[in-house]
């Protein structure tokens, strides 16, 4: 776990966390409070499994075999704030529906895709996206249609390789470059390239670091 704490209190990983809300349409975003890292990937390549590793709580983000399931925007925030002003927690986590799942129906696609974009472009809390990529199939026609959005939405945003328990070790470091070099151009990505594994902890110390430097910008 990463040391680093909110002032007076035991480092920000390690507090136990809580799911606030599912939101399946604009109108239920909670009031904008305090910063936001959303985490965006095409269909089952393991957002929520992240979110419970990057948490330590196994269970609070819903993993599932099944592409699609994450329908709505579910809402992560450390425990023991009210909520209130003065009390607000440092950061929310946020869960973003899957895309590129062709086997849903159409109406729904539609409507995840316009949820997800929607709150990309108009959420003044959201700091940085962290965009999944599984390493076993790197960026595809989705994964750059996603990239160029927030690009034109100027939406900072950081690519994380995942399940890199799954790929040999030696080609990691190869796999990280050729990542790197495909998004060096974009505007509003960040330069560098992050590689985990859920299943083996890989990379999540400093996907932690790089998270808690994102909401202090």
């Amino acid at each position: 776990m990463t040391e680093t704490t909110i002032p007076g209190d035991k480092p920000l990983f390690g507090r136990p966390w809580i799911f606030i809300r599912g939101v399946p349409a604009m109108k239920f975003l909670p009031p904008e409070g305090p910063p936001e890292i959303a985490f965006a990937g095409r269909s089952n390549v393991g957002k929520s499994s992240l979110i419970n590793a990057l948490v330590g709580h196994k269970g609070l983000a819903r993993t599932s075999n099944t592409p699609g399931r994450t329908q709505e925007l579910n809402y992560f925030v450390p425990d023991g704030f009210s909520g209130e002003e003065g009390d607000m927690p440092p950061m929310a986590l946020v869960d973003m529906p899957g895309y590129g799942y062709a086997q849903a129906p159409k109406e729904h696609v539609d409507a995840w895709t316009k949820l997800v974009f929607d709150y990309l472009r108009g959420r003044s809390t959201l700091k940085r996206v962290y965009v999944l990529i599984d390493s076993r199939h790197g960026i595809k026609k989705n994964d750059e249609e996603v990239l160029t959005l927030l690009d034109k939405a100027a939406v900072s945003y950081q690519v994380v390789l995942t399940k890199t328990d799954k790929i040999k070790d030696a080609g990691v470091p190869r796999l990280i470059e050729e990542t790197r070099l495909k998004i060096v151009k974009r505007p509003a990505a960040f330069p560098e390239v992050l590689s985990t594994s859920s299943e083996k902890g890989r990379g999540l110390d400093e996907l932690r670091n790089a998270i808690l430097t994102a909401i202090e910008r």
